[in-house]
């Protein structure tokens, strides 16, 4: 398997490095949040006509199937 060229990872590397871990611990939280906001708006844009409630159920019974499936 051929794996896509990253040319800006080192950069990327470089600047998670700088941070403080207080710094990196938030860009997490950030990027933990901005994922979950993709989540939910692709929900939303797959099911339109559900209500808010059964999105918000159908976030969380998904969200579920994935929480500690390492453990």
């Amino acid at each position: 398997m051929q794996l896509k060229r990253c040319p800006n990872h080192r950069r990327y590397i470089c600047v998670l490095r700088q941070m403080s871990p207080k710094k990196r611990l938030l860009k997490a939280f950030e990027l933990s949040a901005f994922s979950n906001g993709l989540f939910l708006h692709g929900l939303r844009r797959r099911f339109p006509d559900l209500p808010d409630e059964e999105i918000k159920r159908l976030y969380l019974e998904r969200i579920a199937k994935c929480y500690n499936r390492n453990y």
